[in-house]
């Protein structure tokens, strides 16, 4: 695991979930049932394609909706395995005491958004649900990004958002109001840039491609370099930050998760399978259409 570089289609994409107290439990349980559905391929039942950890301080974390659930791993432990995974999912719910206490998962945040900075070779996503987004908001990690969270904590969210950008001297966050989720950084394919075809503007219309969404299929190619240099440069080394609304919005922003990390198909599979009509979200500089 710790020689890594990206998921690819024959092994499962390693997600972390961290769990603080009262978090909001189908904040946790929706993308976990997103994300455990999907597989590489669904006629064969061995090719799941994620892999999911939790992360929280005790053995047994207490939902706000009085639902105890068993951690995996301790936050130390997180802090220790932390560039094993593909992806980092925070949840809403329990979010003043966090902020109040400057608790996790704060810090395991801003490590790993250090991690994708310090190797960007390899692509990770941050994926906040509900009012997690405070959480990556009080980091620092919105700054001059799109990002959305509950509609009924958006002026909070504004605030925390304006707050660290104060702290920090760094550029506003676009607050969106009315997105099931936020998307920032899709350029995560090795290739010119020109040719990725998930780099999604309102004026590209689908382009074929070989290689699977968000996977390293290109890396022998001659512009690997060039590439990775870009995303190097990115903000957050190209860390792809994601933001959602409420819960079922949360569910949303994981059919996306899948789609650009499995396929499109495969997204739209879990959502048939889970009764589930996908709304899509927006991607910075255009729509997910």
């Amino acid at each position: 695991m710790a020689n890594k570089t990206s998921a690819v289609a024959d092994e499962p994409i390693d997600v972390l979930f961290a769990l603080h107290p009262k978090f909001n439990l189908m904040d946790f349980a929706g993308p976990l049932e997103v994300l455990t559905t999907a597989q590489h391929d669904f006629k064969d039942p061995s090719s799941k394609a994620f892999e999911v950890t939790i992360a929280a301080g005790e053995p047994k974390v207490l939902s706000e909706q009085g639902v105890f659930i068993g951690s995996q791993i301790s936050w130390k432990e997180a802090h220790e395995r932390l560039s094993d995974f593909d992806v980092l999912i925070v949840v809403g719910g329990g979010t003043d005491e966090v902020l109040k206490q400057k608790a996790e998962p704060l810090d395991l945040i801003t490590a790993y958004s250090k991690i994708q900075q310090d190797d960007p070779t390899r692509e990770r996503t941050l994926m906040s649900i509900c009012t997690g987004s405070l959480f990556l908001a009080h980091q620092g990690i919105l700054a001059g990004l799109s990002a959305t969270t509950h509609p009924d904590a958006l002026t909070r969210f504004e605030n925390v958002c304006s707050q660290a950008a104060t702290r920090d001297l760094a550029e506003r966050t676009d607050v969106i109001e009315d997105a099931r989720y936020v998307v920032n950084n899709l350029r995560f394919d090795i290739g010119d840039e020109d040719e990725n075809p998930y780099v999604r503007r309102k004026s590209d219309g689908r382009r074929p491609s070989n290689a699977r969404k968000g996977s390293m299929s290109w890396k022998g190619s001659n512009t690997r370099r060039e590439s990775i240099a870009r995303r190097a440069a990115m903000r957050l080394g190209g860390l792809r930050v994601i933001t959602s609304g409420g819960v079922a919005a949360g569910l949303d922003a994981a059919l996306y998760l899948v789609s650009v990390m499995v396929s499109e198909e495969t997204a739209e599979e879990v959502a048939r399978v889970m009764q589930l009509t996908w709304t899509k979200g927006i991607v910075v500089d255009g729509l997910d259409v």
